[in-house]
């Protein structure tokens, strides 16, 4: 296991506010870890519907994004009402995979709270193999979070 990141908003590239609800906290008074999975989710698929073109309930779509790998490192609490402002990039784009970390802010604050992320694998919607190449605008809309040398796209 890689040693935890700390990392601050500069870091990020795409930011989506999320207001914490009641339900979300545990018996301990925190977000539950499982609402830093859901919110992990929430900021990527957001972003690739509102910039990239993903049209999840399009049938007609061949592409889809299956999840085979995440994580998550906490440094700080987060707890209802706070409102979570969650920091998204790329830390890879493969040919067919994507590697996306989130960062997790408490409102005017500079250092994350939590780091996460999911290793998301495009697929042919039918046969559920991976695809030779990312759709063009996937690719150009996941470029623009992408941390590694354009060279490297």
């Amino acid at each position: 296991m890689s040693a935890p990141k700390y990392r601050k908003r500069s870091d990020y590239r795409f930011f989506l506010v999320y207001r914490t609800r009641w339900s979300d906290n545990d018996q301990y008074g925190h977000l539950n870890n499982s609402i830093y999975n859901f919110l992990i989710d929430s900021v990527v698929n957001s972003y690739l519907i509102e910039h990239c073109g993903l049209q999840p309930t399009d049938t007609n779509s061949a592409q889809i994004g299956l999840v085979v790998s995440s994580h998550c490192s906490y440094f700080e609490s987060l707890a209802f009402p706070e409102l979570v402002e969650l920091g998204l990039r790329v830390d890879k784009l493969g040919t067919s995979s994507v590697i996306y970390e989130v960062g997790f802010f408490r409102q005017a604050h500079d250092r994350a709270c939590a780091v996460g992320g999911f290793v998301h694998v495009f697929v042919d919607r039918e046969s559920r193999r991976p695809v030779k190449a990312l759709e063009a605008k996937m690719k150009e809309g996941l470029g623009k979070l992408a941390v590694m040398p354009k060279a490297a796209l």
